[in-house]
C-alpha cells in the first residue's frame, strides 16, 4: 500500500510539473509578442525615425534577399524530405556555383561579347546561370556519392558531422584555388547593379533594380518548377515514394540510389542558380560567401516547414523581410540583423517547430 501511495504521489507531482510546463511557453510567447509590439509602436509612432519611402526600400531589399534564401532553402528541404538530413554543405555548393557564374561572365567580357548587343548580354546571363547550375550539380552529386552514401545506414548524427566536414573542405578548397580576395561580378549593361525602375513614394524615389526583379522572378519560377516536378512527374513520384519508405520503394522496382542522386542533383542546381543570383545582385563573391546565406536558408526552411516546398519559399521571403525591416522596426542597430535572423530560428523551434505551413512528415518519421 505504501508503494502504491508513493507511486501515486510521484505521478501527481509529474502531472503538476507537466501542467506548469504547458503554461510556461504560452506565457513567454505573450511576453515576447508584447515586447515586440511595444518596440514597434515606439519606433513607428513616437520616434518616427523613417519615412514611408525608407520602409518601402527596406521591404524591397528584404523580398530580394529573401528570394535568394528561398531558392537555397528549397535545396535544403528537398534533401531533408528524402533523407531526413540537413546538408550543411549546401551553402558552399551555392558558393561554387557563384564562382562558376563569375568566371563565365569574365570570359564573355574578355572576349568582348558581354555588351556587344542585347542578345549577347542575355546570352551571357543565360550561359552564366547554366554553367553555375551545372557546376553546383556536379559538386552536389559528388558530395552525395563520396560523403553521404557510405553513411546512409549510420546514425543520423554521423551524416550531419560529415556534412559539416564537407562544408569546411569546400570553403578551404575554394580559398586555395580562387584566393582569399573578394571578386566583383561583371554584370552586362542590361543587368547593371543599382540601376532599374523608380517608384515614387511620398514624393521620393524608390529604386527597383533590374537584378532584384530578375532574382525575384527566377526564384518564383524555380519554386513552381520544383513543385510541379515533385508533384506531377514520374521522377517526383519516385522521390516521394523513397521519402515514404526506402525499402518498400526498392521492392517496387525503384532505384533508390538513383533517386537520391537525382535529389542531390536538383538541390545542387538550385544552389547554383542562387549563387549566380547572389553574384549578379550583391556583386561580391569569395570563398566564404555561402556560409551565412546557407545557415539563414536553413532557418528559412525550418521557419516555413522543413520538407515543405511552398513553406521553404514562404520562409525565405519572411526571413528576408524580417532581416531587412526588423532592426529598423525594433530600433536596433543594423549590425544586429544576423542576431535577429537567428533569434527567429530559436523562436520558431520553441513556438512553432513544424513551421508556418507545417513540416511534411512520413508515417515512419512521425
Amino acid at each position: 500500500m505504501a508503494d502504491a501511495a508513493m507511486a501515486d504521489a510521484v505521478q501527481l507531482r509529474h502531472k503538476r510539473f507537466f501542467n506548469l510546463g504547458r503554461l510556461v511557453r504560452p506565457t513567454i510567447g505573450v511576453l515576447v509578442i508584447a515586447f515586440l509590439m511595444w518596440r514597434l509602436l515606439t519606433v513607428l509612432f513616437i520616434q518616427q525615425a523613417y519615412g514611408a519611402d525608407t520602409w518601402v526600400r527596406f521591404a524591397v531589399s528584404g523580398i530580394i534577399l529573401g528570394s535568394v534564401y528561398a531558392v537555397i532553402a528549397l535545396g535544403y528541404t528537398l534533401v531533408y524530405g528524402i533523407l531526413f538530413m540537413i546538408n550543411f554543405a549546401h551553402g558552399d555548393v551555392m558558393m561554387l556555383g557563384a564562382f562558376a557564374g563569375y568566371f563565365t561572365l569574365e570570359a564573355f567580357n574578355g572576349a568582348g561579347i558581354l555588351n556587344r548587343s542585347l542578345a549577347s548580354s542575355i546570352l551571357s546571363i543565360t550561359v552564366a546561370f547554366t554553367v553555375g547550375m551545372l557546376v553546383a550539380t556536379f559538386v552536389a552529386i559528388a558530395l552525395e556519392r563520396i560523403a553521404y552514401r557510405p553513411l546512409r545506414t549510420a546514425p543520423r548524427l554521423v551524416p550531419l558531422i560529415s556534412a559539416i566536414g564537407a562544408s569546411l573542405f569546400l570553403e578551404n578548397m575554394a580559398q586555395l584555388v580562387f584566393g582569399a580576395a573578394r571578386h566583383t561580378y561583371t554584370n552586362p549593361e542590361v543587368a547593371k547593379r543599382n540601376i532599374g525602375w523608380t517608384l515614387m513614394v511620398s514624393g521620393k524615389e524608390v529604386l527597383i533594380t533590374y537584378t532584384g526583379v530578375l532574382t525575384f522572378v527566377l526564384s518564383i519560377l524555380l519554386m513552381i518548377g520544383l513543385y510541379i516536378l515533385v508533384q506531377r512527374t514520374k521522377m517526383g513520384k519516385a522521390m516521394r515514394a523513397v521519402a515514404e519508405d526506402k525499402e518498400i520503394a526498392a521492392l517496387m522496382g525503384i532505384d533508390v540510389d538513383r533517386v537520391i542522386a537525382n535529389t542531390f542533383a536538383i538541390s545542387g542546381a538550385l544552389a547554383g542558380a542562387a549563387g549566380v543570383m547572389w553574384g549578379l545582385h550583391m556583386g561580391i563573391v569569395y570563398h566564404f560567401v555561402g556560409f551565412l546565406p546557407g545557415i539563414k536558408a536553413f532557418t528559412a526552411a525550418v521557419l516555413g516547414g522543413i520538407g515543405n516546398v511552398p513553406g521553404a519559399m514562404l520562409g525565405g521571403l519572411v526571413l528576408g523581410v524580417i532581416e531587412a525591416m526588423g532592426p529598423a522596426a525594433l530600433g536596433l542597430p543594423f549590425q544586429l540583423k544576423d542576431v535577429l535572423a537567428f533569434s527567429i530560428l530559436v523562436l520558431a523551434l520553441i513556438f512553432r517547430p513544424t513551421g508556418l505551413l507545417g513540416e511534411v512528415l512520413t508515417e515512419k518519421k512521425a
